[in-house]
């Protein structure tokens, strides 16, 4: 929890009470976990995680957090110029009402019997939690994936609440490769023998199917150059002894990526946050995405990263394209990288300082 000398930083959790679903149900006595670093006088940028982040955009200097090296004292986010807030996402699993919470009417964990959330519903709950903080302004809002998603939600259900949006790695709606990609880690957990209908106890969990699910992940997070190169067919052990024998270190990194994730995630989350992913299109509802996006009042300032197959840079650029030639200030930056899609969680001198320039100019 310590900062540097000057810098602020709250963590905690924040009830909203009930929140009206899209589906109609309501959740009662919702609860958003967030982070809040910077002088309250400052102006707020929200930042929104991605599929497996949490609240900790920032962090401590002892445990830094998703995002501290692009949010900091004197950083591209300068925290000495603005607040940052984070919440962990609604359905979540790091202290934001989810699978894990104890619904009110049965005393038991919801588990299964949680309803299914939408991009619009996470924004929704984010909103009502700034209300109850007395935020009624943000200076952006910032994220990247899922928390791209967010950022453009952000824009179109309260256009006038912030000066600028800066969805990263992200596209208008998902498209039907990644939704076939989260069905395959959909089918993953729910086919472990220990998943139980989602009726799992906390020392029984479909470890493997998590696992599984993770390295499916893994694999459409970053590009083919990039696992190429890092691990170039490098041997682990004797190849041919058995199915089950790891011999080739990019079988070992999957396998220790899956395996950390089930350590820290819980897997009706996950699916929970598939799904809502899934549901992911800007244009749903409101007539087609071309018709959503006339109402966008911020400047959109969108980043996107090569070698990214879930959210091509070519099908967000068709988005720029199209605000920029309704008169609407808007760019698309293409960030050249090894990395696809989780080029937002790396190499922050590459684009850092395109966040750091349209801060300055809004």
């Amino acid at each position: 929890m310590k900062m540097k000398v000057g810098l602020s930083r709250d963590t905690g959790t924040i009830l909203i009470g009930d929140l009206q679903l899209e589906s109609g149900k309501i959740l009662t006595n919702v609860e958003l976990a967030y982070e809040r670093v910077g002088s309250i006088n400052n102006p707020v940028i929200l930042v929104c995680h991605a599929l497996t982040g949490t609240q900790f955009a920032v962090g401590s200097n002892d445990r830094p957090g998703y995002w501290s090296k692009l949010i900091k004292l004197g950083g591209f986010i300068d925290l000495e110029k603005y607040q940052v807030i984070s919440f962990n996402v609604l359905g979540g699993c790091n202290g934001s009402t989810g699978p894990l919470s104890l619904n009110p009417e049965t005393g038991e964990p919801y588990q299964t019997t949680f309803p299914f959330v939408t991009i619009r519903d996470i924004v929704k709950s984010q909103y009502m939690a700034l209300e109850k903080m007395g935020i009624t302004h943000l200076k952006a809002v910032i994220g990247g994936s899922l928390g791209g998603m967010q950022a453009l939600e952000w824009g179109l259900c309260y256009p006038d609440m912030m000066d600028g949006l800066f969805p990263l790695a992200v596209t208008p709606y998902l498209n039907d490769y990644a939704i076939a990609f989260n069905n395959i880690a959909r089918l993953s957990i729910l086919q472990d023998p220990k998943w139980n209908n989602g009726r799992y106890t906390q020392d029984n969990r479909p470890e493997h199917g998590l696992s599984l699910a993770r390295m499916v992940g893994m694999i459409t997070y970053r590009s083919s150059d990039l696992f190429n190169e890092r691990f170039g067919r490098e041997q682990r052990g004797p190849v041919g002894v058995s199915h089950e024998e790891i011999a080739y270190e990019i079988e070992s990194y999957l396998d220790y990526q899956g395996k950390k994730l089930t350590k820290r995630f819980d897997a009706n989350s996950y699916l929970y946050l598939l799904k809502a992913m899934d549901t992911h299109d800007i244009g749903r509802g409101r007539g087609g995405w071309q018709t959503a996006a006339k109402g966008f009042q911020a400047p959109v300032f969108a980043i996107g990263f090569t070698g990214d197959s879930l959210f091509p840079t070519k099908e967000y650029k068709i988005l720029i394209d199209y605000l920029q030639q309704l008169d609407m200030t808007s760019s698309f930056e293409e960030v050249v990288t090894q990395f696809g899609h989780d080029g937002f969680l790396v190499e922050f001198g590459k684009w850092g300082n395109l966040i750091q320039e349209k801060l300055q100019s809004i």
